[in-house]
């Protein structure tokens, strides 16, 4: 692999972005202590940031309570919440903070017990960045018909495997990377969405070394309500609308068992950089 060397990681710092997610937070917290427990992670400093961003509920009473460090601000800018997770995260590591592991998700998701073990071994591979896959939640209850089209939308052009897939995804609820090339290139922008896709997109023009794996998928909510102006839920009413379902509770069944793919797609492009 060509681009700068990478650095062993000496420290792990979580960052979850959240507003109004009182609801969803608890789980995710929970799910996210599993990760942090990993036998690989043994003897690694991490830290776990939790940025209550315009919150009205009990988002910062949740995160305080539990094993996270609590940000409080008022930016409702996801792009302004991630940023601000990570420098106080590496702030509170110090010195191990130079070459600290970044990871991200959301604090609708869940991610699976072996997360940030398997980001960290991307990173000893020499990988600067690792951008994962999501899926929905079991328990996700759309209309069939829009979970297919959603199904076919995030799969498009994957290989059969044991092929791997390059994906074309890019989410902050499944993101990895090194300190030292996110500081270069700038953190998380200010952005209302896509701020995950526009660090992305700086490492890839300054040739960091990115993995797109879907070996590693965390699972997220198939709410309709999105935080996000642009996010998945958003993209699911979009899907809804066209499938011609009302967009209340009534008009919901069961997701298939199949657990398909999800994504927070943009208008132009949904799923693609650039």
């Amino acid at each position: 692999m060509k681009g700068p060397r990478a650095h062993l990681p000496t420290a792990v710092a979580v960052v979850i972005p959240a507003h109004n997610e009182a609801g969803e937070l608890p789980v995710a917290l929970e799910a996210l202590r599993e990760a942090v427990h990993h036998p690989e992670l043994a003897g690694l400093p991490v830290v776990t940031v939790v940025v209550a961003d315009a919150c009205t509920d009990d988002t910062a009473t949740i995160a305080a309570q539990g094993d996270a460090t609590l940000v409080e601000l008022s930016a409702r800018n996801v792009g302004v919440a991630r940023a601000a997770g990570v420098a106080c995260a590496l702030r509170l590591l110090g010195s191990r903070g130079e070459q600290a592991w970044i990871a991200t998700t959301d604090a609708d998701s869940l991610v699976p017990s072996q997360w940030l073990a398997h980001q960290l071994r991307c990173a000893r591979q020499g990988w600067h960045c690792v951008v994962g896959t999501v899926r929905m939640r079991r328990s996700a209850a759309l209309a069939t018909r829009t979970v297919a089209r959603h199904h076919a939308h995030y799969f498009a052009g994957r290989p059969a495997p044991p092929r791997p897939w390059g994906h074309p995804h890019v989410h902050g609820a499944n993101l990895g990377v090194g300190s030292e090339p996110y500081r270069a290139a700038g953190g998380f922008p200010a952005l209302a969405h896509g701020e995950d896709r526009a660090l992305v997109a700086t490492l890839e023009e300054r040739h960091y070394r990115i993995l797109r794996t879907d070996e590693c998928p965390v699972h997220t909510s198939p709410r309709l309500d999105s935080r996000a102006p642009n996010g998945f839920g958003a993209f699911l009413r979009h899907l809804v609308v066209e499938d011609g379902q009302p967009k209340g509770p009534c008009a919901r069944t069961e997701a298939p068992g199949a657990e398909p793919h999800t994504d927070a797609p943009q208008r132009e492009d949904p799923t693609r950089l650039g």
